[in-house]
């Protein structure tokens, strides 16, 4: 074991990809849910495919003001 001192920002790995984590289970979900279930299901996917393009149109609306 070492005593030397971390660096500050070492394991901070969850704050730099805990959100693409996310959105890409999410996506996962709204694939998977889509092939599995009925209406509801479809109606999930939607919503689930469909807010990663919504989550990049608004940061490049974001971006170009």
């Amino acid at each position: 074991m070492s005593d030397a001192p971390r660096h500050p920002r070492h394991g901070n790995w969850i704050a730099v990809f805990g959100l693409p984590i996310v959105i890409g289970v999410l996506s996962l979900a709204g694939l998977l849910s889509a092939l599995l279930f009925n209406e509801l299901g479809r109606i999930f996917s939607w919503f689930a495919v469909g807010l990663p393009l919504a989550i990049t149109a608004w940061v490049y609306v974001r971006r170009n003001r």
